[in-house]
């Protein structure tokens, strides 16, 4: 158990990272707190949290979006410290000095360095500054009205971004620069829609790259350490959907100089707290990305090979504790692989889908973080991942199969999901040999394909899945109403 100062924490975020994070919470004996929305209601989380309260607003994710709102909840039930999950307000400053103006620890780094490394451009200038590598790059912030002509000069293909965007949302790639004024307005207009903020900037695109980032971890004494690096290039529309740890890229020269100068970055930067510095790798060379200041949606992996659980140890740095390992301590043990689990439909590029969570039944001998209950509705409201299947091999060949094992066994019925892409992905060639980057998915359309099934099997699959289905099952025992006003009468 903690001994320090926090006897409650506050989850500022919702479906699985907030169970997740209440998980720690509970196992570290400090008082969990929630808040929800009301779509959420009857969520994993809710089984773990001490209290809950509901918070509001124009849409589900505005909820979420409400800083003053989620600070008076916190208050309220006694909160002394909140964990920020990641999205939502994760990565904002203000809010996070709005926590601490109300008296309340925000687990996370301080809104100063949010501020430095969690703007694209301002982190890509701080970096370079400091000699580590960075992609050529035209930034418009620095001359707007010369930034079209300082993007064609880099050459095709470029790869637009948003500054103060994330998670793939403005992002396009540039092959025939006739068309990059158009592509300009498109990405400025995206990412104003998602981020309120259409500034740019442009990067040389590498074909076919690597992303691999590397953990680092810092606390309020100096000192600063990385856990080593995890591999996410099976992506689909710039977001990850497989990540692994390590990296099948990197031979042990390789994986300690971008661990180092991740961790360098973090130390140049006085980081405190969990964060993840970005790379885009290819041809031997390695190029700074981004840094997400906050916990990632993939810090299982890095769990898994390290022993580590990394929310215990932002709650102990955010009261303040020195790190209690060294970085040769963090020993890296066997290979780990998660899989997002997604209610999209693959075969649609992707398209998000709905419906009522009818059976859910988690794989043996496999992590399974999951965002909802059987029987919960999902929804448009929000992302459309819906749990994500963890799993720790000795080396990466049995990762891959232990990875097959549990797709295998993981039943999710009542939506289409992404599970059958899944295991197409995991048996694919390229996948299997490590040979993966950024766009493979997009270059290999028999994986989004669902096969063909005749009528005999897909016959065999409703009678399979007619006993799960509560409405139907109610209807076939429903007595019509002429026979029910018999009563007990017989012949």
């Amino acid at each position: 158990m903690i001994t320090g100062r926090f006897t409650s924490v506050l989850v500022a975020n919702r479906g699985e990272i907030a169970a997740r994070v209440l998980r720690t919470v509970k196992a570290l004996g400090l008082r969990g707190l929630l808040v929800a929305h009301e779509v959420d209601a009857g969520a994993p989380a809710f089984a773990l949290a001490d209290d809950v309260r509901w918070i509001s607003g124009p849409t589900p994710v505005a909820a979420f979006l409400d800083a003053a709102q989620i600070v008076v909840a916190a208050r309220d039930m006694g909160a002394e410290a909140i964990h920020p999950g990641y999205g939502f307000l994760s990565e904002n400053p203000d809010f996070a000095r709005s926590v601490a103006a109300a008296g309340i620890t925000f687990i996370g780094p301080d809104p100063e360095t949010i501020e430095l490394m969690g703007d694209k451009v301002r982190a890509r200038a701080f970096v370079e500054a400091l000699g580590f590598p960075v992609a050529p790059s035209a930034i418009e912030d620095e001359d707007p009205a010369t930034f079209v002509e300082r993007a064609r000069a880099l050459g095709a293909p470029i790869l637009i971004k948003p500054s103060a965007g994330g998670g793939g949302k403005g992002m396009r790639i540039v092959r025939d620069l006739a068309a990059l004024e158009a592509e300009i307005d498109r990405a400025r207009s995206e990412a104003l829609r998602y981020f309120g903020d259409g500034r740019l900037f442009v990067e040389r695109y590498i074909e076919r790259p690597r992303h691999i980032e590397v953990q680092v971890l810092g606390d309020r004494h100096g000192g600063v350490l990385h856990l080593h690096e995890r591999e996410c290039s099976l992506q689909r529309r710039f977001q990850k959907v497989v990540e692994e740890a390590p990296s099948p890229a990197l031979d042990d020269a390789a994986r300690a100089r971008i661990c180092e100068v991740a961790a360098g970055i973090a130390r140049s930067a006085a980081y405190v707290g969990a964060g993840t510095v970005e790379f885009v790798y290819g041809a031997g060379a390695f190029y700074f990305l981004e840094m997400n200041t906050r916990l990632q949606v993939e810090h299982p992996v890095t769990e898994a090979i390290t022993g580590l659980d990394l929310v215990a140890e932002q709650i102990r740095i955010a009261q303040g504790e020195p790190l209690a390992f060294r970085q040769a301590e963090v020993v890296r043990n066997g290979h780990a692989i998660e899989l997002r689990i997604c209610a999209e439909d693959a075969a649609r590029d992707f398209s998000p889908t709905t419906g009522r969570v009818l059976r859910l039944s988690p794989p043996p001998h496999a992590r399974f973080d999951a965002g909802v209950s059987e029987g919960a509705g999902v929804t448009a409201a929000f992302d459309s991942m819906i749990g994500k299947l963890v799993v720790h091999g000795l080396d990466r060949t049995d990762a891959l199969a232990k990875a097959k094992e549990a797709l295998a066994g993981l039943v999710v019925f009542g939506l289409r999901t992404n599970i059958g892409f899944l295991r197409r992905l995991m048996a694919d060639p390229a996948v299997t040999s490590g040979a993966i980057h950024t766009g493979l998915i997009a270059e290999t359309p028999g994986l989004t394909a669902d096969p063909a099934i005749d009528a005999a099997l897909a016959d065999r699959l409703v009678a399979l899945a007619a006993p799960h289905i509560p409405d139907l099952q109610r209807e076939r025992r429903r007595v019509p109403a002429l026979h029910a006003a018999m009563g007990a009468w017989r012949n």
